[in-house]
């Protein structure tokens, strides 16, 4: 029996799994996310430095670029707090045996460097819109971030009832909206942004590639967990023994076996998902200048 089809229960802070083994290539796995977590912070770092240098040496007070820059702070810290305390929602499964690795922690960074992610990706769908005069890419741009709301509310419903029903919807959402806005820089032409050509391209690729991802991938594994776990009659939390539950347990494991089936996501999302945030601010630069 998987971690994700055991019958919960609500214990102490931290519990030791009997079976607990300290694997070689989970401890390699973190060392490297932990090693580009503080790279990125690094990288982002520079980088608002350069803005604030280039705006105060032009005279300027740019709110959207600074809003940008802020926004990917959000996204940036979020992912480097959740590279350093890896936790597996769902089972309660943390790497680091601390209070600052609850679920309830590690979701709420999550969603506030979600909902960040999404804003930035409005912003510069705005900005595109407003030098194209765009009226579809500008629709885009305003439900963009309502959609990512509904998403993490989504996903809060799982992690608290731990019913993987929410995850299925939730990265529908987050497939829909990637194919959406790769969809919305190819309706707009990446002629349109000589200047921003190999990113423009870039984002339509990625955007599209992430879809298949999530649609061929990521929302059938779920809807399977969600079938077992139906097909075993598992008994699901209400949503006000959730929330006691994601503050009061969590399990230590570095098993590869309990994080194999996580490594994939999360290392292209505190790496590859960092670097685009950070591209997102040279892209509003770019916008701005022209």
């Amino acid at each position: 029996m998987n971690a994700d089809s055991q019958p919960l229960q609500v214990r102490s802070p931290s519990v030791p799994r009997p079976d607990h083994v300290r694997s070689p290539a989970v401890a390699r796995w973190h060392t490297a996310l932990r090693t580009v977590a503080v790279l990125n912070v690094i990288l982002l770092t520079v980088t608002a430095i350069a803005v604030s240098e280039q705006l105060a040496a032009q005279g300027r007070a740019d709110g959207t670029l600074r809003l940008q820059v802020l926004l990917c702070a959000l996204y940036t810290l979020g992912c480097a707090y959740r590279s350093l305390l890896p936790v597996y929602d769902i089972p309660r499964l943390v790497l680091v045996d601390s209070r600052f690795s609850s679920v309830m922690v590690g979701r709420s960074v999550a969603t506030i460097a979600e909902a960040a992610f999404a804003a930035q990706w409005a912003l510069i769908l705005h900005e595109m819109a407003q030098q194209t005069h765009d009226p579809f890419v500008g629709v885009v741009s305003v439900i963009l971030v309502p959609l990512i709301v509904l998403a993490q509310c989504c996903c809060w419903y799982s992690v608290l009832t731990t019913s993987q029903r929410g995850h299925i919807f939730e990265n529908s959402i987050w497939g829909a909206l990637a194919a959406l806005v790769a969809i919305c820089i190819a309706w707009i032409g990446p002629h349109q942004f000589p200047y921003l050509y190999s990113q423009v391209i870039s984002w339509c690729v990625g955007g599209a590639a992430y879809a298949v991802f999530m649609l061929i991938y990521d929302v059938p594994m779920y809807r399977s967990r969600w079938r077992a776990d139906q097909a075993g009659g598992r008994q699901y939390l209400t949503l006000a023994q959730g929330a006691a539950d994601v503050w009061r347990r969590w399990t230590v494991t570095r098993r590869w076996e309990d994080w194999k089936s996580e490594v994939l996501w999360m290392t292209l999302y505190f790496t590859v998902g960092v670097w685009v945030s950070i591209s997102l601010i040279h892209a509003s630069v770019a916008l701005q200048a022209h």
